[in-house]
């Protein structure tokens, strides 16, 4: 058995393909009308109470209970592409984690939560280029010293 990927339930399968290749720049990898697969390896499926035979009041919205996980290199860029959306619903503006990671959450059009993340590497780069050395920037970002002497080394 091979694990093949997530998939939403979706009211608008236009809108919601626009809204993941517009402001997550996700390619549409197959499009099959009422389902589409993306190239980030989750796909959107309209009429899910349809297709798996259940009744259409018990397809849930806002639940709160998964999110999308995507990172970026440039946080700012995104959080600036991201203030071009202003239809846009979020969880919560950007914010710091204690691991000095920048995230934002947001909604998609049919309330599936999305949490975007500075990319790890980029954090454990930024604090090293702070001056910090690799063990206290392993510490600072709860990441195995041996991730960071990577990150490092990327530098270079």
């Amino acid at each position: 058995m091979q694990y093949q990927l997530p998939l939403l339930a979706v009211r608008d399968v236009e809108v919601s393909k626009r809204f993941y290749h517009d402001l997550f720049e996700q390619e549409v990898a197959m499009d099959l009308g009422r389902n589409v697969t993306f190239s980030g390896g989750f796909a959107i499926q309209q009429d899910f109470d349809w297709l798996v035979g259940i009744p259409k009041s018990t397809i849930l919205h806002q639940t709160n209970n998964m999110e999308l996980y995507f990172e970026v290199d440039d946080f700012e860029a995104f959080w600036s592409r991201l203030q071009q959306h202003p239809d846009v619903d979020l969880v919560h503006g950007p914010k710091t984690h204690e691991w000095h990671q920048r995230v934002v959450r947001l909604y998609d059009p049919d309330w599936h939560m999305i949490e975007v993340g500075e990319s790890m590497t980029v954090v454990a780069q930024r604090l090293l280029r702070e001056g910090n050395d690799v063990e206290r920037t392993a510490e600072m970002t709860q990441l195995p010293v041996g991730f960071v002497e990577q990150c490092r080394k990327g530098m270079e």
